[in-house]
């Protein structure tokens, strides 16, 4: 298992769909390793493939609390079923986005279909810390990040401080 480089805004990798994955094969499986050991690293609860730099529709997920047993899970190819009315706020982060933090509204409940490490599909039905850790992950699959569920001129904020970061980084 190797620790990966994440990729931070305002990288316009972050911004890109990802593709799916045709089949589960060890270079997949080996991917999702690499990805449970960075999101661990970091450290975070979720981590999807686009943040590494792998535009593929892959995400890692581990929401045990800690002192607690790790509990990894590994999504190929999710995809929201269904989400309730209900809504519910969590303050969210991103590894992508470090150091930032902001109330987001999300659905308090999904039903995501996706394979699991083995390729067998699945479905789970999520609440709590998890519906709202996979609506954060599936998001990067699509190009989307927390910061787009924000006031826009909190938003521009954001993208203008780590776009002076990484040019400061840059030189």
């Amino acid at each position: 298992m190797t620790i990966k480089p994440l990729i931070i805004l305002p990288d316009p990798l972050l911004r890109q769909a990802s593709t799916p994955i045709e089949r589960v094969d060890v270079d997949i499986k080996r991917l999702a390793d690499d990805m449970l050991e960075t999101m661990y690293d970091a450290p975070g609860i979720g981590l999807a493939a686009i943040q590494i730099g792998v535009p593929r529709r892959m995400l890692v997920i581990d929401v045990a609390r800690e002192g607690e047993e790790k509990q990894p899970l590994v999504f190929i190819n999710p995809e929201i079923l269904t989400s309730s009315d209900e809504r519910s706020v969590y303050e969210e982060g991103c590894l992508s986005i470090p150091d930032y933090y902001a109330e987001v509204e999300r659905p308090a409940t999904v039903k995501v279909k996706y394979l699991d490490r083995d390729g067998k599909e699945q479905l789970v039905d999520a609440d709590g810390l998890l519906a709202t850790c996979l609506q954060h992950e599936i998001d990067h699959l699509n190009g989307v990040l927390f910061i787009d569920y924000i006031s826009r001129l909190k938003r521009e904020m954001v993208i203008k401080k780590f776009t002076k970061a990484a040019k400061t980084k840059a030189l």
